[in-house]
């Protein structure tokens, strides 16, 4: 692991970012926001910090943006009560084992079981023994995109990669995949 250290970042008058600044072997500069909002830059361990602040500066749209998206995405799914989440998760119970069933049949996979989790870093997974996991999570996007996460999934079942076959599989089921996947970068509309 590399040195950290934590430093502010001026992003307009009198608005200081904190962000904290990890130093490896490493040739490039990487910036990240987390999902808790934090701002983290990578830099490799002899970059002068002149260097680290210019690339900062270039780069105050872009993260200006995407901590506003993290900050909405953590605003949305904070006003989930408990009674929500029991709804959600009998939705999840519903629906997502039926959608299943039904993109399994029209792509020829089998699963071999369909669970609902509490995740929050993801929607869906596929395990190497093709059981298929959802996140109750999902039930707070439009259908559009849970049908979504649905194929992608089982197109996991044929291809445990992301790579073109993969993809022009997921095509061939839903040509507009690409609509529906930017649908689940929105925040969630129930």
């Amino acid at each position: 692991m590399g040195k950290r250290s934590s430093v502010l970042l001026i992003l307009e008058m009198n608005n200081l970012v904190p962000y904290q600044l990890i130093r490896s072997k490493r040739r490039t500069l990487a910036l990240l926001v987390t999902r808790e909002c934090k701002v983290i830059v990578r830099a490799p361990q002899r970059l002068p910090q002149k260097e680290i602040d210019r690339f900062l500066e270039s780069h105050t749209e872009w993260l200006r943006y995407h901590l506003l998206q993290q900050q909405q995405k953590a605003q949305a799914e904070g006003a989930v009560s408990p009674e929500e989440k029991a709804e959600y998760i009998r939705q999840a119970n519903e629906i997502l084992p039926q959608r299943t069933a039904f993109f399994a049949d029209v792509m020829g996979v089998f699963p071999t079981k369909v669970r609902i989790t509490d995740a929050k870093a993801r929607f869906g997974s596929c395990s190497a023994k093709n059981g298929i996991c959802f996140s109750w999570r999902l039930m707070r996007y439009p259908k559009e995109a849970i049908d979504y996460v649905v194929v992608h999934e089982l197109a996991h079942i044929h291809y445990k990669n992301h790579g073109a076959e993969f993809y022009q599989l997921i095509a061939s089921i839903l040509p507009d995949y690409r609509k529906r996947w930017a649908l689940l970068k929105e925040p969630p509309i129930k």
